[in-house]
Parts: C-alpha cells; sequence; structure tokens
C-alpha cells in the first residue's frame, strides 16, 4: 500500500510517496540519495544507520517511513553548513576518531544528539551515548576524545 508522507530532512521539506513496508533507511539512501547514512545490520544492532529524528537518534533501518510523517530529520549530510564542517566532524578527523568511516555518521550524530542536551558530558556519559554504535575499527578510545574535544570547543573553552 502507498501512503504520500512529509517530512523535513537537514532542513528541506519533502511530500514523498512510500510503500507501508519502507523503512527510512530506504527512503534516505534511495529516495533522497542521501547516502552518508550507512546500510549496516538492518536490525537495529550496528549504529551505521543513525540519524537524528526530531532531535532523538534513530536506527533508520528500524523506523518504517510512514513512521517518519511530520517529523525533522537530520543525516550527516545535514551537519556541515557547506564546506565549513560541525565541530564534531572537525574532531573526529583531528583526533583519529575516522578510520574505515562507515561508523563515522551515525557515531557523529550520537555525538550531537548527546552534545545538544548535554555540553559537558562525562566520559562515561559519552560511552553511553554511542553504545548502540559498534565500530569495528578502534578501540572506542580516539571515537570519546574527538566527542569530548568537540564539546569543549562548541562550549568555547580554551584550548
Amino acid at each position: 500500500m502507498k501512503h504520500t508522507i512529509s517530512l523535513k530532512v537537514n532542513g528541506e521539506s519533502y511530500e514523498i510517496d512510500v510503500q507501508s513496508e519502507t523503512v527510512l533507511l530506504d527512503l534516505i539512501r534511495e529516495k533522497l540519495d542521501l547516502t552518508g547514512t550507512k546500510d549496516g545490520c538492518r536490525s537495529g544492532e550496528c549504529g551505521a544507520c543513525t540519524v537524528m529524528m526530531n532531535g532523538v537518534p534513530v536506527n533508520s533501518c528500524m523506523v518504517l517511513a510512514v513512521e517518519a510523517d511530520g517529523s525533522e530529520i537530520t543525516t550527516i549530510e545535514g551537519l556541515s553548513k557547506g564546506e565549513e564542517l560541525h565541530p564534531i566532524q572537525k574532531s573526529f578527523i583531528e583526533k583519529g576518531a575516522v578510520q574505515c568511516g562507515y561508523c563515522t555518521p551515525g557515531m557523529i550524530l550520537s555525538a550531537k544528539a548527546l552534545l545538544d542536551r548535554n555540553n559537558d558530558p562525562t566520559s562515561e556519559e559519552v560511552k553511553k551515548a554511542i553504545r548502540g554504535n559498534i565500530c569495528r575499527c578502534t578501540g572506542y578510545q580516539k571515537i570519546e576524545e574527538a566527542i569530548m574535544d568537540a564539546a569543549s570547543t562548541m562550549r568555547g573553552d580554551e584550548k
């Protein structure tokens, strides 16, 4: 069955026809051609497909597109302003928290959700915020350092 849904993705409004079984991940990647959101496990286990829906990180492989009707979605493409990277993206690069990069978009969006609600997280709060995002390349230390560094930058702390 086909449904027409309305949603805002990265600040742009869309009205799109989707099938009942279409998941948000497929809408984002296939209909909107925003391929920064990665297709990992399709079972909500890896976090590679994490996007923010109304400010909350969600596994887009587990959300039906019709459930996103009326929502505001932020993908990794929506964080930068043109060529200017978001402070979290910059910190991931500067701290070497990007290796293969497959988990990075979801990891960054989980970090952004954390920093939007808590601009001075503890190490434990960072670990809790990203625990739904699996990285097979790192030991998570550089990712945690990047998130803490981004938090400091976003607060305006002196370096």
